[in-house]
């Protein structure tokens, strides 16, 4: 049987709509030189941006009746695009640099690094031969607003070096909150401790609890009451003059465990392919250096034969033509995988000869081209009473 591939859903919005225009309209907001207002926000004082991991626009709206404050919210928000993949990594560095993944270099999860021959985590366990200024080098928008006003970062204790954080959200102050109240109070402080502020508050809490337990489990769901509490206390606390945006890196749905495949156990998936890597809904598949033309296509059609009624599958330079990377450097350009694979069911894919058994267990899952999985929400929880 020919498969016809279901075409492919259009690029980010790069530019115009999605969250690399997040940060830069904010600092354009406060008065930093040098940023365009892309989403038209308002001007004000102090601007905060809450970045809620792994609230997609699709959950919000499901599971609203969690968020009573949030959900009124929604009411005049609008719908922005994740970076691609709809992965932390790539969401992250592009809100924080302003740039689309292809020039800011953050592709994936884990992606290759061509240097070493070898596939690096891009988000909680960095190499230690990469040097994350290296791997992202342009500056972040943090280090550019850092020249002429306060900033500030209010994220977990343990981020405050990680190597995201040097990669792609360095340049501000950062304040350590273990618990989500401590954070909020700790953004209150942040904002009213200066005329003028630009401050990022991040949450982590929904993102790991839809790993483990799904986003449609009642732990997801007392997490999200849990944030819906902390935003409605933290407006109660703003200084005046503060604009307090929420948005997402990505949003998320659940993997029933029958549809978590192991693809290594097929021969005719794996043959002639060096590495693997990405994440489960969007792999990336490296060939060997000497693979032929005939082989290449070889193994495409084979990965369109098994899944392409449930993935899309595409060659780098398609996802290249098509927009999804936005402009790609040339130091970036084998970072990206010859082949990807991006699940369009609720599927999800494994290379069990370099992931763990525990990988399998996950629940919730994110990375790929799905509207559950790319659209986030921007909802202005606060705004100044007045332009100035």
């Amino acid at each position: 049987m020919t498969l016809t591939p279901e075409p492919l859903p259009a690029a980010p919005g790069y530019g115009r709509n999605s969250l690399a225009e997040v940060m830069t309209s904010a600092a354009a907001a406060v008065g930093a030189n040098g940023f365009k207002n892309v989403l038209q926000l308002p001007p004000a004082r102090r601007v905060c941006v809450v970045m809620v991991d792994g609230l997609g626009k699709a959950l919000l709206k499901q599971r609203g009746g969690h968020a009573p404050f949030l959900r009124q919210a929604m009411e005049n928000s609008r719908t922005l695009g994740s970076a691609f993949p709809s992965t932390t990594a790539a969401s992250l560095a592009s809100l924080g640099t302003g740039l689309a993944p292809g020039r800011h270099g953050m592709v994936g999860y884990d992606v290759l690094d061509p240097d070493q021959d070898k596939v690096v985590n891009q988000l909680g366990g960095w190499d230690a031969r990469v040097d994350p200024r290296l791997w992202q080098p342009h500056p972040t928008v943090f280090e550019q607003v850092a020249e002429h006003l306060p900033v500030t970062t209010v994220s977990l204790p343990r981020f405050a070096d990680s190597g995201m954080t040097r990669a792609a959200l360095r340049g501000s102050a950062f304040r350590a909150g273990a618990t989500s109240h401590a954070r909020t109070l700790a953004t209150a402080e942040a904002l009213a401790a200066t005329d003028r502020a630009l401050v990022y508050l991040y949450f982590n809490e929904l993102d790991k609890a839809g790993h483990r337990f799904g986003a449609a489990s009642a732990q997801w769901g007392s997490e999200l009451e849990e944030l819906d509490s902390d935003m409605r206390r933290l407006t109660r606390q703003l200084p005046a003059d503060t604009l307090l945006l929420l948005t997402a890196d990505h949003g998320m749905l659940d993997v029933a465990e029958e549809f978590r495949f192991d693809y290594s156990a097929d021969p005719a998936l794996v043959a002639g392919i060096r590495h693997t890597a990405g994440e489960p809904r969007l792999v990336h598949l490296y060939f060997e250096p000497d693979a032929t033309a005939a082989h290449r296509e070889q193994t495409t059609a084979a990965w369109r034969t098994a899944y392409g009624n449930q993935a899309w599958i595409m060659t780098r330079e398609e996802a290249i033509n098509r927009g999804f990377f936005g402009d790609v450097d040339p130091r970036v350009l084998p970072r990206i995988g010859d082949l990807m694979v991006a699940a369009r069911e609720p599927v999800a894919f494994y290379d069990t000869r370099r992931v763990p058994e525990t990988a399998m267990s996950v629940v919730g899952q994110h990375g790929s081209l799905t509207k559950a999985e790319r659209e986030v929400p921007l909802l202005t929880l606060a705004a100044p009473s007045k332009r100035r």
